[in-house]
Parts: structure tokens; sequence; C-alpha cells
């Protein structure tokens, strides 16, 4: 398929095919796929903007005036994005490259679907009343760019493929430990060889601990053997399969037992760091979309912990499937508005849960603070235990000693024994 690119203001030539697939070292993680495809022909002269139906599905526009994600930081873990594109200028944070090599800013093969994903969470537009260009979905919400895959042209790829090294564990902390929100994660190895890695797992529960949502997509191998995709696949992350512009589940979206919801992932509008806009496909997409949406969320309700954001994701999906929920879109598609009424009624709570008293401490009457260590409230319970334990075996020693006497006068004749 040929692609064809719009710039800011109508649809201009042809343009180099959007990379397919981004390799992280150690283990193959690939990018969910945003394949270029066709736009509208020049002599339409269509913006960007006319093509952006997933904000009109998301009801964003009804969701800003609640919130447009002020005060918020998503963590982009990706191939970069570019700090200078027109449509997220004064947005991007100072980040981090977690891979080290490959291509550089300013090459044609560097930030290319990194770019694309913080423009649909993050983009602001560019020009008289920014009314060009991508607008994302969270417009005022900030961006940490974490590096930590190249993408699939670049020339360094195998290289970085055969480096030792948890580049993905190791952003997933970068970006907790530097005010991340949230954590969008475009991409997953959905290979044949794909597996948990232990390395990924514990950051991935990490970034829970302190939290940090993490919403990663569930992948695009419908038509590839629909294998589970990493880190969509942990537990805890929010994995978004995509739908259509109908509302329908993707031909090539990953269907599996770990998906929580859908957003749209079809006809997507994509910023490029050649300053060009095209349309592609993908739960890549789909999860920027709802990393966008969290983003509102925690704007909102700063205190909701990850646990809480994605029940009301879940809950006020709309669309739902029959009996609630499908590997195909999880609990239905991610509604915006319905998300953010439903966390304002909700009271946060910690990510952590405080350890509650141990119910034998507390009817021993014991002063110890609720907030000391579970350690020490589980020693005080033990020994209240104890005590008990002894007290008791000493009343049915004594129990026992009186019962017997009893049975004793019971049993004793009425009159002397014979001889």
């Amino acid at each position: 398929m040929t692609p064809r690119r719009s710039g800011a203001g109508g649809v201009g030539a042809a343009a180099a095919t959007a990379p397919p697939a981004v390799v992280l070292t150690p283990v193959v993680l690939t990018v969910a796929v945003l394949t270029v495809i066709g736009a509208a022909p020049a002599a339409y002269a269509d913006t960007a903007r006319d093509h952006e139906w997933p904000l009109r599905t998301l009801h964003a526009a009804q969701a800003w005036r609640t919130t447009r994600g002020e005060g918020t930081v998503v963590a982009v873990l990706d191939t970069g994005v570019d700090p200078g594109h027109p449509d997220l200028t004064g947005q991007v944070l100072p980040g981090r490259d977690m891979v080290g090599l490959g291509a550089r800013p300013g090459d044609r093969v560097w930030a290319r679907h990194g770019t694309g994903m913080a423009a649909i969470i993050a983009g602001h537009g560019h020009g008289p009343g920014r009314t060009a260009g991508v607008l994302g979905i969270a417009p005022a919400a900030r961006i940490l760019p974490v590096r930590v895959i190249l993408e699939d042209a670049d020339p360094r790829r195998s290289q970085a493929r055969s480096r030792p090294g948890d580049t993905l564990a190791a952003g997933i902390r970068w970006a907790v430990d530097h005010g991340a929100d949230v954590i969008n994660m475009s991409l997953g190895d959905d290979s044949a060889a794909a597996h948990a890695d232990p390395g990924e797992y514990a950051a991935v529960q990490y970034a829970l601990r302190h939290g940090v949502t993490l919403v990663a997509s569930a992948g695009n191998g419908r038509r590839d053997g629909d294998r589970s995709s990493y880190p969509a696949a942990y537990p805890g992350v929010i994995a978004v399969a995509a739908v259509d512009r109908g509302g329908d589940p993707a031909g090539f979206s990953t269907r599996r037992w770990y998906t929580a919801v859908a957003a749209p992932g079809v006809d997507v509008v994509i910023a490029d760091p050649d300053r060009h806009y095209y349309e592609g496909w993908g739960t890549s997409a789909a999860a920027a979309y709802v990393s966008g949406v969290v983003a509102l969320l925690h704007s909102a309700r700063p205190g909701l912990n990850p646990a809480q954001i994605r029940t009301v994701l879940e809950e006020t999906a709309v669309d739902r499937p029959a009996g609630g929920r499908s590997d195909a879109v999880g609990a239905g598609l991610v509604d915006s508005v319905a998300a953010l009424a439903a966390a304002a009624r909700l009271r946060p709570e910690p990510a952590v849960p405080h350890p509650a008293p141990h119910p034998a401490a507390e009817a021993g009457g014991s002063t110890r603070a609720a907030a000391s260590s579970t350690r020490s409230r589980t020693r005080v319970g033990g020994a209240w235990s104890d005590r008990v334990r002894i007290w008791a075996g000493a009343g049915l020693l004594l129990l026992a000693v009186v019962l017997r006497r009893r049975a004793r006068g019971a049993l004793r004749p009425v009159s002397p024994a014979p001889r």
C-alpha cells in the first residue's frame, strides 16, 4: 500500500512508509504497529483536525469542561518524542534515553512512533487559535519521554536487540522516580518467544506501589497467533484493545484474557517529526487515548490509586459486550465523561493500604497507635494470644480436676464395700 501524507493545511505527496515494528533489548519488544494508510486526495484540502474522530467518540469536548489534564505528567515509554513538534511545544519535559544508541534527534528514523503517541495524549495543536494539527485527549498534560525502543528502520536495531539489560524495566522505574503520574506503553512483545520477565514485573509493581497507573497496548496479533503480549499481560497494567469508527473490535486487535477496555485504533491521525500527518492503525493509538483519559482522571481526582482508576474505566465503559466483558474489548469502549463523573464520587485511597490493627490487640485494650508497624502489631497480638491460651489451659485443667472429684463422689458406695 502506498502511503500519503498530509501537511498542516492539507494533503501532500506520498511519503515513506512508517515503521511497522520496533524491537527492545533484551527481549523482542515490538511497538504495536501503526502502518500508514491512504489519506484524502490533495484537492480535498482537509486538515488533520478534521480526521480526529476519536475525540468525538470519547466525548473529549465535554470532558474538557471538567479538566484538560492540568498538573498531570504522562511518561511515554517509546522511541523518543520530538519536543519541537508544533503540536507539542512546551509540553515535553526533559526525558531519558535508556537505549543509548541508534538514531539521534533530527534523523529520519528517530522518535516517529513516540511523537505520534505523545500527540494523541497531549497534543495542543498549532496555528491561529491552535485549530491546526493534532489535538490530544489531555492537551494540558505534560509528556515525560523515555526512550526504551528503536524504530524498526533504525540500522542499529539488531545491535540494540543483542545488548544485555532490561530497558523497559529501567524505563518504568526511571519514570516513576521522575514524577510520572501515568505511564503509557504503546509497545509489546507478542512473539512466539514472549514471556513474563521478572524484572519487568517487578518494575510494574514498583510503579503501582507508588500510585502510578500503567497503560499498554493489547497487541496487534489477532491474525498472527493471537498470543499474549507483554507488558499488557502483567497484572495491574490496563491493557487496551482497538475498535473502529463503528465501535466494532478491530480485526488486528489481540483478543486475550487481560484486555481491560477498548479505545479508537483505526484511521487515527498521527503527528510525525517530519511535520506531516499520517493516518494509521493499531492498539498503540488505542493505549495512548486511554492514557490521555487517565490523565484527565488524575487531574480531576489526583488521589485515586491505579486500582480505582482501572475500576472507574471498566465500570463506566459503554458498548459493553454480552456478559459485561469479552477478550475482544474488555469491559467496552472508554467513556471519558462518565469516568470523570464516577471518579468525582470516589474517596481517594492509598496505592498501598494502611495495615489495620490486629483484632486481638484491640480486644486487649492495646494503646499502640494504628500507624505502628505490622510486625509490631503481630508481635503484640501474638503475645496476647499466648496469654489467652495459658489462662484457658489453666482453666481447663482446673475444670478437669473439679469434674474428676465430682465423678469420684458420684461413684462412692453408699455402704461399706464387702471385705
